[in-house]
């Protein structure tokens, strides 16, 4: 199993090189790169700059704000400064922030999506050719690129293109044109993964006559070299999961998992706007069922026990700081060495 690095969303960008080579030194196979504050290409392009073996891939950038030509420049110079390492994680985000915190339209976000990939493989191959481009899809139309606009031609160096899916549809259209799947933190419980995901994914892999992508399960994980880490990094995530458990779409997770009040709860105090009081909320038992808990050299068998035969790979909270733990690195090591055998 294929163990990612999540990056903190709030790392400064001038503390990305430093801690982008500290994870490759660890022995994590990929570093996972959010947006949230910070443009997830900006951060993107540091990590590249300062490892040379490890994966960069962004887990997710936003489709839905961004010119799909816009996005295929930035893929297509990090695919190729990169040496091929750079992998694109696209998603759609919620309605609310789409419109509310970035000021663009809306629109169904399963056809928008499935339009946008269709769009970058155009421009991809355009790229690659260096001819022009004829898209004319139901949300996207490229008819014009002239030669001084097209960096091609070139070698292939398209990089891979994992959709961040949650509800069913999005997983089985991401079965049909993705690589990969990454799938959200408040999803990635082992039964929505076999009840849901995983069986999404085959239909559309079968409809479009393909092998199923890359599960890749950003899982919640609370570890650190010792138990006072482990109880730092469970009130993080206590902070964290309480506001992600306050939106509306991932009631039907709490449901799952049999805490539909919690969701209520949360959001009677968003109304409010009480963000103070969401943490309070998330008592110990709750954190007990959304949360992998445990110290470094507990984690390879917590880890197998919940996604072996469920995921490809996971993602983890990046460690904090600078210094190559080798109790992580053993752990990394004994994942590697299971999925080989």
């Amino acid at each position: 199993m294929k163990v990612y690095a999540g990056l903190d969303p709030r790392l400064p960008l001038s503390d990305v090189p430093r801690v982008a080579a500290c994870l490759e030194k660890l022995g994590f196979d990929g570093i996972h790169i959010p947006e949230t504050i910070h443009d997830s290409f900006a951060v993107a392009l540091l990590a590249a700059e300062h490892t040379t073996t490890i994966v960069v891939r962004t887990a997710i950038t936003l489709a839905f704000v961004r010119s799909p030509t816009l996005l295929a420049y930035n893929a297509w110079d990090l695919a190729k400064f990169s040496g091929g390492r750079f992998e694109l994680g696209l998603g759609t985000q919620i309605r609310q922030n789409i419109e509310q915190r970035f000021g663009m339209p809306w629109s169904e976000p399963v056809a928008r999506i499935e339009d946008y990939v269709a769009t970058l493989k155009k421009l991809f191959a355009a790229f690659t050719s260096g001819e022009s481009i004829h898209h004319e899809g139901p949300m996207y139309r490229l008819t014009r690129l002239q030669p001084y606009f097209n960096p091609g031609p070139d070698d292939p160096i398209a990089p891979p293109l994992f959709l961040g899916a949650v509800n069913a549809r999005m997983c089985r259209l991401a079965g049909g044109i993705a690589d990969g799947v990454i799938t959200h933190s408040t999803n990635s419980d082992p039964g929505y993964l076999r009840d849901v995901v995983l069986p999404a994914m085959r239909k559309g892999a079968e409809e479009h006559s393909r092998n199923p992508p890359e599960v890749i399960a950003a899982a919640a994980i609370a570890t650190g070299g010792d138990a006072v880490a482990v109880e730092r990094e469970r009130e993080r995530l206590r902070r964290l999961l309480a506001f992600l458990y306050s939106t509306p779409s991932y009631r039907p997770t709490l449901e799952r998992l049999g805490l539909p009040e919690l969701g209520d709860r949360l959001r009677q105090l968003v109304k409010a706007e009480r963000w103070d009081r969401l943490a309070d909320v998330m008592t110990d038992s709750v954190l007990d069922v959304l949360l992998i808990s445990g110290p470094y050299d507990a984690l390879p068998n917590l880890i197998r026990a919940r996604y072996e035969g469920l995921a490809d790979g996971i993602v983890m909270p990046a460690p904090s700081g600078d210094v190559v733990d080798t109790r992580l690195q053993l752990a990394l090591e004994s994942l590697r060495s299971h999925a080989a055998e």
